[in-house]
């Protein structure tokens, strides 16, 4: 089969290479119709921030760790003795080893049903970045009815599922972004809409009870102005220093919660079945919508990197065989 493999680390359209490789085996072998890209995956191509090598290979990715992609959406294939839960034919979606491929594998806890009526693609768009929303405003934020939230980065695959799950919770919400995506931040369902090149959110009158952080151009203490009190900030760009990333600011931001009132809590999203599932019914009762910015054909996955790597998509961007 075709798939998007990488031998070293380096710039997207240096390393990331279309190849003749297996077919993978796992509980489930997935016939991939598209694959969500994530700013991990960009991240993982460049080996920056060093400290991803830890769990990639230190000079190289590891063998089994060198075909790219996350996020997939596509038809059970194949599965393994005993494997129950999916039936081969069965169209699914969640997260595996290698989704920049024509097939992929995964174990069955990491698939769930596709919602009926959207696409392959658009269910590609949901797992890693639906799943950072949902859980930093269930888990972290703890985010109720008539609270003010605030999302800065809201046109992006993060903040467009944060917009619309907070919206589901009956928070009042404010999507910050650039000129060219105040329209499609307030078709989301954003209440406000704030284009940061004509205001300063930090600068204004207005307080929240949740800001999820995704732009990360703020200092902490500008952030923490217009925070009610006691109320949460989850800086959560993966931007940061060329060794830790965002780790030194997860650690900064722990510390300093300790002396104000305010709650800085960056967190790491842990892929749930749960959380898929949820994810799932959100979609198909119509509080969700996934939506796609670009696509790109297999071939061209390097340049879909890339372009996730410049951090200036809408939506989520996605690769198809």
């Amino acid at each position: 089969m075709k798939a998007i493999v990488q031998q070293r680390y380096g710039e997207p359209s240096e390393v990331l290479h279309v190849m003749e490789v297996a077919v993978p085996s796992d509980d489930v072998v997935v016939s991939v119709r598209a694959a969500g890209v994530n700013w991990a995956d960009y991240s993982i191509t460049t080996g920056v921030p060093y400290m991803v090598r830890l769990g990639f290979g230190l000079r190289r990715p590891r063998p089994a760790k060198r075909v790219r992609g996350t996020d997939v959406a596509g038809v059970v294939e194949k599965l393994a003795p005993g494997v129950q839960g999916l039936a081969v034919g069965e169209e699914v979606f969640g997260w595996c080893n290698g989704a920049f491929a024509e097939y992929a594998s995964a174990s069955v806890g990491n698939l769930v049903r596709k919602p009926a009526g959207i696409g392959f693609d658009q269910a590609a768009a949901v797992p890693m970045a639906g799943m950072v929303a949902l859980q930093a405003l269930r888990d972290v934020g703890h985010v109720e009815v008539g609270q003010k939230v605030l999302v800065n980065g809201a046109s992006g695959g993060i903040g467009m599922f944060t917009v619309q799950i907070a919206k589901a919770m009956g928070a009042e919400v404010t999507g910050v972004c650039g000129p060219k995506n105040v329209d499609f931040v307030s078709s989301i369902g954003a209440d406000h809409v704030i284009d940061y090149t004509k205001s300063d959110f930090t600068k204004g009158e207005e307080t929240y009870d949740f800001i999820l952080d995704i732009a990360d151009n703020r200092s902490f203490g500008e952030r923490r102005q217009v925070l009610v009190p006691g109320g949460t900030l989850v800086p959560n760009s993966g931007e940061g220093g060329r060794f830790a990333g965002s780790l030194g600011r997860i650690v900064a931001a722990r510390v300093l919660s300790l002396f104000i009132g305010e709650n800085l809590h960056p967190f790491l999203s842990l892929p749930k079945h749960d959380d898929l599932v949820t994810l799932g019914e959100m979609i198909e009762s119509g509080d969700v919508t996934p939506s796609v910015g670009r696509t790109f054909p297999l071939v061209e996955a390097a340049e879909a990197v890339a372009y996730v790597g410049e951090r200036h998509a809408r939506g989520k961007t996605i690769v198809t065989p």
